[in-house]
């Protein structure tokens, strides 16, 4: 009973439950608990990976960024440098971890270069495995990688043997995200002709990137649209700047070259709102696809190498394969689509040696139900010897 003369009301409408305002509790639980999200670039040094970050987020994170000398490139190695910086815009938290590749191609012998990358890539599922494995789950923290923006030389005509072995060996580990660098080197035709040479490269290579999630028939016809184009503007063509300039009266962040401006920020120079857009609008399908693909298939690898029998497939993750398994086939030549790895191969010849010993049970376990219901007397032989009785 109140004691303050409040009293309680509810919204008296006829057929009105309530559980309309349940995604306004999910909503609010969300924001306060923040979201969380790793970012992987990578790509050879001086191709603008830092100014893209900054420009993306509008915030600094490498304010004290050491440049090596030449001297100093002939011995620097891979490095794994992680940043993580809280962002804060309209009372929604994100805490942002950009993983930085310093070293990745600068060497003359690159041969080896990323599996400093894939190591990490691994620790990190084998970290949040652990914790997921503990007795304390309530506070775990995500720091798997979501997605990683490739940065593609925009002067290399393709993608080189390097880019390719990159890719090849991490498509199936993190969503692959490919990006052109420095696109204000090249003119429209230059762009669209790279763009062609370097999908097609992609589909030749049977190489998986990530797979823009398709439209469902009840969104709107804007929505729809924007995820067409987003999906045509793959490979992404960026440029990165944070300089403020002021053109024709407005401020713009861009680039001034003694022939004009580049915006950042104009559909009509590069591909950075459509890369931006694409990343914010789809960073949940991001989470969720590392989560119940890339994260389930190594749970299911470490479970298999020595544990029990990872469980079956959720209706989602199922649904999350497909369409990566889809967008996967379309872009993989049909001789590579039917190539089966090792482990599958493994995986196949166990199976067929079980069905045959399942078979050859089934086959004398009627035998023996032939013989009970004849009655014949079944040998034994015991001791050396051969003695006969009824079975």
């Amino acid at each position: 009973m109140a004691t303050d003369g409040r009293q309680f009301t509810a919204p008296e409408q006829p057929g009105y439950v309530g559980f309309a305002n349940l995604p306004n509790q999910v909503h609010r639980k969300s924001v306060k608990k923040g979201f969380e999200f790793t970012l992987m670039v990578v790509g050879e040094s001086g191709l603008g990976k830092s100014t893209l970050v900054n420009s993306l987020f509008l915030t600094d994170l490498y304010p004290e960024r050491h440049i090596h000398s030449a001297s100093e490139k002939i011995k620097q190695t891979v490095k794994i440098d992680a940043s993580t910086v809280e962002i804060e815009e309209r009372g929604v938290k994100l805490r942002l971890t950009v993983v930085d590749t310093p070293g990745f191609g600068d060497s003359l012998n690159s041969v080896d270069c990323f599996k400093p990358i894939i190591q990490y890539v691994d620790d990190q599922f084998e970290r949040y495995l652990q914790d997921e494995s503990g007795l304390n789950r309530r506070h775990i923290i995500d720091n798997r990688v979501h997605c990683c923006f490739y940065f593609i030389n925009p002067s290399g005509h393709g993608l080189r043997p390097l880019d390719i072995a990159f890719m090849k060996a991490v498509h199936h580990k993190v969503n692959i995200v490919p990006v052109i660098a420095k696109a204000d080197t090249l003119t429209k035709q230059e762009v669209l002709a790279l763009k062609a040479k370097v999908m097609s490269q992609i589909d030749e290579f049977g190489i998986s990137i990530y797979p823009l999630p398709d439209c469902d028939s009840d969104e709107d016809e804007d929505y729809r649209e924007q995820c067409r184009q987003l999906k045509e503007a793959v490979p992404f063509a960026v440029i990165g700047a944070n300089t403020v300039l002021e053109v024709k009266g407005r401020k713009v962040r861009g680039r001034m070259y003694p022939w004009g401006v580049v915006e950042v920020e104009n559909p009509e120079h590069c591909d950075f709102i459509k890369l931006r857009t694409m990343l914010i609008t789809h960073m949940q399908d991001l989470q969720e696809v590392t989560q119940e693909v890339h994260y389930e298939n190594f749970r299911a690898d470490k479970l298999a190498g020595g544990g029990p029998v990872p469980a079956k497939k959720s209706v989602r993750r199922a649904a999350t394969e497909d369409r990566y398994d889809s967008a996967e086939s379309k872009r993989r030549p049909e001789s590579q689509a039917q190539e089966l790895s090792e482990k599958e191969s493994e995986l196949l010849a166990k199976e067929q040696e079980l069905r045959l010993m399942q078979e050859k049970l089934a086959k004398m376990q009627a035998e023996m139900d032939a013989q009970r219901r004849n009655g014949t007397p079944q040998k034994i032989q015991q001791n050396g010897g051969v003695k006969t009785h009824d079975v």
